[in-house]
């Protein structure tokens, strides 16, 4: 694995957590949010991830060739961005517009102190790999001074 490989897998997770607090502060703008162009109230979104595995033989072959990896070496790979599919809570309130025929009105089913945990675990996620993004460059310049 060359060491421009750790950018890559730093900056794929660097997007994916970029996303995932992207989501979490659209669920938290939104917990209110009983009517939507779709019809309904909001729905929680909710971000999937998978790991990207390097392929050794890849990575192998190119540092035996010519150096360079034609595709990544591993990181985090964003699968998708799906809808919650807990029911929205009710509440009777029977003089909202957005209330039904028994007078109750759905609401999105999300909790604001999940979201900030969500959000705060995007936030440090995000820090550790730009810092590893740092140490990978430092180590690359330290080893340039070397050379010199």
């Amino acid at each position: 694995m060359s060491m421009f490989s750790l950018f890559q897998i730093s900056g794929s997770a660097l997007a994916a957590e970029r996303l995932r607090a992207e989501v979490a502060t659209s669920n938290l703008a939104n917990a209110e949010t009983t009517r939507t162009p779709e019809g309904g109230p909001y729905r929680r979104r909710v971000v999937t991830f998978s790991s990207q595995p390097a392929s050794q033989f890849h990575l192998l072959l190119a540092d035996s060739l010519d150096g360079e990896a034609t595709q990544p070496a591993g990181g985090v790979r964003v699968t998708g961005v799906a809808d919650d599919p807990t029911p929205p809570l009710r509440r009777y309130e029977p003089g909202n517009p957005d209330a039904d025929g028994d007078g109750y009105v759905a609401y999105p089913n999300i909790n604001p102190v999940q979201e900030m945990v969500d959000l705060m675990g995007a936030e440090r996620a995000y820090e550790l790999n730009a810092s590893a993004i740092d140490a990978a460059k430092q180590m690359i310049q330290q080893s340039l001074g070397i050379l010199k």
